[in-house]
């Protein structure tokens, strides 16, 4: 958390809310939040006078396109941007504030301080993408993509689903999901997938994600969207976080376990090692 939905729903709400805003000063709190070459007081008095030109995402990482600069922001396990007028005093978990021009404040909020914002100038954004070596993104998945990276490894399907280099943005919550919805035991070898499964988890990961995405994300702690506001599809969740309530398919209680060190959440009728029930 947050997941590709929830960092999408973020990138919406700057792009909304402060694209064309310009940097009237920057305050640094937490220095390792900032990856920087040149050092956090170069990234501070360097990004004074530049405009966000546009907001982009890749997987689980914003991506802050400035005049010079770019910045590559994962906001890890609670990282957040909010946008509030300067007056408004910051608290103990704002690390970086921006104040712009206009008289509003970009502020970089995060209880665990886990998050990063990595900085290189606007040619070397490409290249700088490219290195995070981060698989397709959900809506660009074909069957024979994942065939071939399925068949090549002998792991459990949630540990494949779990890996950004094969496939991006895909945590926890939507795992779980995408793995009920296409009725695929967690912990099925990937090898043994069938390519008309292949195309039900394709079809799945993609139908949670864009409801997901529609829904603003989910809150199941303290995700916020850049307005402060919670995500709503907690609401529709069938798996995660379910444990011991009935299966809304077949009404068998879902049961929770441990896969790739994750808390995971499945059904012990619907999906079963050996394949769907008939």
């Amino acid at each position: 958390m947050p997941e590709l939905p929830e960092v999408e729903t973020v990138r919406r709400g700057l792009l909304k809310t402060v694209k064309g805003a310009t940097i009237q000063s920057v305050s640094v709190k937490w220095p390792r939040i900032i990856q920087d070459g040149a050092g956090v007081d170069a990234f501070c008095q360097q990004m004074v006078g530049q405009t966000l030109e546009t907001v982009d995402r890749r997987g689980k990482f914003l991506l802050l396109y400035w005049t010079h600069d770019g910045w590559i922001s994962h906001l890890r396990m609670e990282g957040k941007w909010l946008v509030v007028p300067q007056e408004v005093a910051p608290d103990q978990y704002t690390h970086v504030i921006i104040d712009l021009t206009d008289g509003r404040s970009l502020r970089y909020h995060d209880v665990r301080k886990f998050g990063r914002i990595h900085r290189v100038a606007r040619d070397e954004m490409p290249a700088a993408i490219d290195a995070l070596n981060l698989g397709p993104e959900p809506e660009d998945l074909t069957v024979a993509y994942l065939q071939e990276r399925l068949r090549r490894t002998n792991r459990v399907i949630k540990s494949v689903l779990l890996d950004q280099t094969v496939i991006a943005g895909i945590g926890n919550i939507y795992c779980d999901e995408s793995l009920w919805l296409s009725q695929i035991h967690p912990e099925r070898p990937a090898n043994q997938l069938t390519a008309h499964e292949i195309g039900q988890l394709i079809a799945a990961i993609q139908s949670v994600i864009s409801r997901a995405v529609v829904a603003g994300g989910t809150t199941i702690r303290t995700y916020q969207n850049t307005f402060g506001e919670n995500g709503y599809f907690q609401l529709s969740l069938h798996a995660y976080g379910k444990d011991g309530e009935p299966c809304s398919r077949c009404g068998t209680p879902l049961i929770k376990t441990k896969v790739h060190q994750r808390g995971t959440t499945y059904c012990p009728y619907c999906q079963t090692l050996e394949g769907k029930h008939d």
